[in-house]
């Protein structure tokens, strides 16, 4: 859901901040106030061009800003997270900044991002219906992944799509080993080398640490039995410290008959030589256990030798040797795998059975939620001033399997009786295209994954019972998505849970435009005038009135 909008110095707005809420929301304003500047704002942010001339006359640069509440959009928060954006909050903040040299920059929750990014995240979020806004409608992949999920099968989709990258895997293993045998051969031959040689070697990962630390004793052994007999000889020799606090502690005892409380200084001094005694012992056990054993030595350093020459050998650390091999043993397993050319025609024969059968069930499932789609968005449309209107979903079989199928979906359109199907880029005017975009999401609005509508000029060309019934259809979308709206009919304002106007005010040479939520009283005022324009009457009044209770919103 979008939570809030942010704009600075964007056209004509100097600065405006609006928050909003779940359900149908409407802008309306005078020709001219800007309604669709707000539109045009939050498709920059969403990654659509911008260029120098969107900054407002006299500021650096323009600023926008969206913020998204993301707790109920699983799919959005997997893409955070796969592209290292995630935060804790669970919302999605997007920022683009344009200047006066139609330098642009953006931003995804505080990090640098690309304009690629902020369009692949923002098609998740938010779809933006007008007639010069982009049509998510108009993109194959778009109508290809409606139906799905209006079919309820888009995780049958998935798997084909899983299923095709298996086939296609093993396909590009079968044709590499057809096509490279020599080369596959030489580095298995290699890698098998390699294996022997670090197989023979036999070290494990800890023993070169070992091996160190024992040769290091091994080679010092003389100076370490020297010198831990030497300290323990100074702690013990008569004149040593423990001598020297036998005496101390001979003195204190004498003094602890003329005050009692130097006997607690006494027994730290018995401590320190209990210690100082058990130090003593442990030092002459050491040098005792010390074997100089030049045999166990050159053994040592003979081993350490064979496997610093096998690191030398393969250029990498002595030990990383361990991880070398379970490298070398698996890619050796996977090129074995890869010159038996026929378990490799037999598994891709495999995984093109797999995909065939899974895209087989996807298509027949298809082509019956395309029927039932075609029939009911056609019935929506002759409530929207286009009677005799047809809308078909038709499957194209392709000519080579692909990732999504075995058929691309088109979405054609007949907006007049007698006129043939076509693609909807061609046939469709803009006003007709937002409104055949809202008979199609009113189909789909209880599976859609995409959690914001924006509906811009979707009332052109209508009005009287019309307008009502696009206003009711929007009402029904907003009890399942959030919904925005730019409208001039009242019918269509009337219907909407909340009602922001667009007002254009002269800002000393500067002309800016302001936007107001209204409450119930405004809102009959702005209702009055869309239906009775610059003289507002007590009768206008009293038909907002009656509209806005017929819509249950007075």
């Amino acid at each position: 859901m979008l939570r809030t909008l942010a704009i600075r110095n964007f056209i004509l707005v100097d600065q405006l901040e609006i928050d909003f809420d779940a359900g149908f929301s409407v802008l309306t304003g005078e020709t001219g106030a800007g309604k669709s500047i707000l539109v045009d704002a939050l498709a920059l942010v969403l990654g659509g061009r911008g260029d120098a001339g969107v900054v407002r006359a006299g500021a650096e640069r323009a600023e926008i800003s969206a913020e998204f509440d993301l707790a109920r959009l699983p799919d959005v928060q997997a893409w955070l997270r796969a592209n290292d954006l995630a935060n804790d909050e669970r919302t999605l903040l997007l920022r683009r900044v344009i200047d006066t040299q139609g330098r642009s920059r953006g931003y995804l929750n505080g990090s640098p991002a690309s304009l690629g990014q902020l369009r692949e995240v923002g098609e998740l979020v938010v779809d933006i219906h007008g007639q010069h806004a982009h049509q998510s409608l108009l993109r194959p992949d778009a109508q290809r992944a409606l139906l799905d999920a209006y079919g309820g099968f888009s995780a049958l989709s998935g798997l084909v799509a899983d299923a095709w990258r298996a086939w296609q895997k093993v396909r590009a293993q079968r044709e590499l080993a057809s096509r490279d045998a020599a080369a596959v051969a030489a580095e298995r031959d290699a890698l098998a080398e390699r294996v022997e040689d670090l197989r023979r070697l036999g070290v494990n990962a800890d023993e070169w640490i070992t091996l160190g630390a024992a040769q290091s004793r091994l080679a010092h052994a003389a100076a370490l039995i020297e010198g831990t007999q030497s300290a323990a000889a100074g702690l013990d020799d008569e004149g040593g410290i423990l001598a020297q606090i036998n005496a101390v502690a001979q003195r204190l005892q004498g003094l602890t008959a003329y005050d009692a409380a130097l006997g607690e200084h006494l027994a730290v001094l018995d401590s320190a030589r209990a210690q100082l005694q058990d130090l003593v012992h442990s030092l002459q056990r050491y040098a005792e256990r010390i074997d100089v054993d030049e045999a166990e030595l050159r053994r040592i350093e003979e081993r350490l030798g064979a496997i610093h020459d096998m690191a030398r050998k393969y250029r990498v650390r002595p030990e990383a040797l361990p991880e070398l091999r379970a490298q070398a043993e698996a890619r050796l397993a996977e090129l074995k795998a890869t010159l038996d050319h026929d378990a490799l025609a037999r598994r891709e024969r495999e995984a093109e059975d797999e995909y065939r059968r899974l895209a087989r069930d996807l298509s027949a499932k298809r082509q019956f939620a395309a029927n039932d789609l075609s029939v009911q968005v056609t019935r929506k449309l002759a409530t929207l001033a286009m009677a005799g209107g047809e809308f078909q979903a038709r499957l194209v079989a392709l000519g080579d399997p692909a990732s999504y199928g075995l058929e691309q979906v088109d979405f054609l359109v007949s907006t007049h009786p007698g006129q043939p199907l076509g693609a909807l880029a061609r046939v469709a005017s803009g006003g007709e295209l937002s409104r055949l975009s809202l008979a199609v999401q009113v189909a789909v609005a209880d599976v859609a994954r995409v959690p914001v509508l924006i509906f811009d000029e979707v009332d052109v060309g209508i009005g009287g019972g019309v307008a009502e019934t696009v206003g009711r259809l929007l009402q029904r979308i907003g009890a399942k998505r959030q919904v925005l709206c730019v409208t001039h009919l009242p019918q269509v304002a009337a219907c909407a849970d909340r009602h922001f106007a667009v007002r254009k005010a002269d800002a000393g040479k500067q002309v800016r435009s302001t936007v107001e939520a209204l409450a119930a009283k405004d809102r009959v005022e702005e209702v009055a005038r869309m239906l009775g324009g610059v003289e507002i009457t007590a009768r206008t009044r009293a038909h907002a009135r009656e509209m806005l209770a017929a819509s249950g919103r007075d």
